[in-house]
């Protein structure tokens, strides 16, 4: 029985910190109701696998299965998070020889590019702006490298505000 409780109260909190890492992503992109359903669902698990550590305060096994529940549950919310990928990423992309060759490679493949013309510290460089879907950037990373394997890429999360064109 004490090994039901000590898996039961690692998973719930494993659960509890997932929801939990999601509601906040789900927070910083706007998505009401799924903050809202994942709140929900983070409370009652929480307050399961509270009960079932405070039912037995002098067992250190339950107090440690709630902190490995806890620390395990970030990384499965993490994982989790990056593999559905919501939402979207704003790309620069630096290059100091193939701008417009690489800009026209990516505008072939369906996405909007915006060119700047800058001077980096060794001279003339394009400068490359592409809004993306965060599920789009391993694609849009090997479309890069196959034309510059130089290229400096940044990224950055972005709220779409109104308009624009999107790879559909």
């Amino acid at each position: 029985m004490a090994f039901f409780t000590v898996l039961l109260i690692f998973s719930l909190r494993v659960l509890d910190i997932a929801a939990a890492t999601l509601r906040m992503l789900m927070v910083m992109r706007g998505r009401k109701l799924n903050a809202w359903l994942l709140g929900f669902a983070q409370a009652m698990l929480f307050v399961l696998a509270i009960q079932a550590v405070l039912s037995d305060l002098g067992s250190w096994i339950n107090i440690i299965a709630y902190a490995m529940g806890f620390a395990t549950g970030t990384v499965v919310g993490m994982l989790i998070e990056e593999r559905i990928a919501i939402g979207f990423k704003h790309l620069r992309i630096i290059s100091s020889r193939r701008g417009a060759e690489l800009a026209e490679h990516l505008r072939l493949q369906g996405y909007a590019v915006t060119e700047v013309a800058g001077r980096g510290k060794d001279g003339t460089v394009s400068m490359l702006n592409c809004t993306v879907q965060r599920k789009d950037m391993q694609q849009i990373e090997m479309l890069v490298k196959e034309k510059d394997e130089q290229a400096f890429i940044t990224a950055d999360d972005v709220i779409p505000v109104a308009r624009g064109f999107w790879k559909h």
